[in-house]
């Protein structure tokens, strides 16, 4: 399910907030769908119990998962969560556009680029 990268710079939770971000997203994981225990998955990816609650929680702060006393982990609705992620793509692409632009990089430019992605 979520393989790391050693050679990463990131620090290891911050990869597996990321794994599971894209899981949710993309709806592998399902809304209520119950998380592996903090204690299997740092048993299943060699790593420190610890780390793997650093990353429960900063999934629970963003809202992919939340926490039931007593039961463990679950995925939280993600519809909005989507909505969300595709509206800073989209501000990230439009950011994109203004420093090519002043670069002097057309339209024209851009759609060329987008069609070649799909070769």
């Amino acid at each position: 399910m979520i393989i790391l990268d050693y050679k990463d710079a990131r620090p290891i939770y911050e990869q597996v907030v990321e794994k599971f971000k894209f899981l949710i997203l993309k709806g592998v994981l399902e809304k209520d769908e119950q998380m592996p225990s903090v204690r299997s998955l740092a048993v299943e990816l060699s790593i420190n119990p610890n780390t793997i609650q650093k990353a429960y929680a900063e999934l629970e702060r963003q809202g992919y998962i939340y926490a039931v006393k007593g039961r463990g982990n679950f995925i939280s609705d993600s519809t909005g969560l989507l909505d969300e992620r595709k509206e800073e793509l989209k501000l990230r692409l439009k950011e994109l556009y203004q420093e090519g632009k002043e670069l002097g990089m057309v339209k024209a430019d851009f759609v060329e680029c987008l069609n070649r992605l799909d070769e």
